[in-house]
Formats: C-alpha cells, structure tokens, sequence
C-alpha cells in the first residue's frame, strides 16, 4: 500500500510496501575523457545508462575511480556557479601551497585535497525510471589536474 499521511502538521511522509517486489542490480562504467582542470556535466550519459536498464524504482549508486578527480550535484543553470566552485577550490588548496607531494607537478597535491573535499561517490534516488534530480541539479565529473585525463566511472543499480 502507498500513499501520503500527514504528520504533526510539518512533515509529509510517502512510504511504499514493496510486498513481494524483487530486486534487480546492474553494474555498468561509463568512460569520460576531460580537457583538464574544471567541471564537466555528465547527467546525460548517466541518465541514458539508467533509462536503459527499463527499470522502475531504486538507488543509484556512482563512483569515480580516481584519486585526482570527484563527482558532485551542483546547480547546472548558470556557469557562474562553476566557476566560482572552481575558484573556491583553488582558494582551499592553491597550487603554491608549499606542500610536500608533487611527483606529478605543483597541481598534484592540491588535486588529491580537492577530491578528499568533494568526494568520489555518489547516492541518487531512481523514480520512474529516471534521476530524481531536482529542477537545477546536475552530475558533474571534476578534474583537479590541468592535463587531460580519462576518468572513469563505476555505475551500480539496486531496485526493481
């Protein structure tokens, strides 16, 4: 059974019995080849990876497979927040921040702090077959370091 209830007047709660509904998963990588230092949108293709399970209702679970580079939900409207998002981690951990590991170059080091800040994973809601993503957030694949990379990206569905 599923509906809405209301509850002390400030919280709506939506439950769902799932009865006998079975779980299904799938796993999936998704390949992202980046210009360097900045944020790329990659909603579309993960989008299209889910839509193409034909599933109905789960959790996505995304998980960067990098120590240089992270995932985060931003607001995917107005370019400026990314490049003040972008200024903000350089503000954090700025390249001349006389730190101690930089066998790959003075970005190196601030790279793996920006990662540590942001995050490598990331959990979202599947409803109806699609991202419960709200009316301005997007999936963004950071780079931290100013090369060029390929980034890659596991995917893994639990849901029905």
């Amino acid at each position: 059974m599923s509906g809405w209830s209301k509850t002390k007047d400030t919280c709506e709660v939506w439950t769902i019995d799932s009865g006998q509904t079975q779980l299904s998963q799938s796993m999936g990588r998704l390949v992202f080849t980046t210009e360097g230092l900045g944020l790329y949108e990659v909603t579309t293709e993960i989008r299209q990876w889910v839509k193409s399970l034909k599933f109905k209702d789960g959790l996505l679970t995304l998980f960067v497979r990098h120590t240089s580079a992270s995932i985060t939900i931003q607001e995917n409207a107005d370019p400026l927040v990314l490049q003040d998002l972008k200024k903000a981690l350089a503000n954090i951990a700025p390249e001349n921040g006389g730190w101690m590991h930089d066998y790959e170059g003075l970005d190196d080091m601030p790279a793996h702090i920006k990662t540590m800040l942001t995050g490598v994973s990331l959990q979202i809601p599947v409803v109806d077959g699609d991202l419960d993503l709200g009316t301005w957030q997007g999936i963004f694949l950071m780079e931290h370091r100013k090369a060029p990379h390929r980034r890659s990206m596991t995917l893994h569905y639990l849901g029905s």
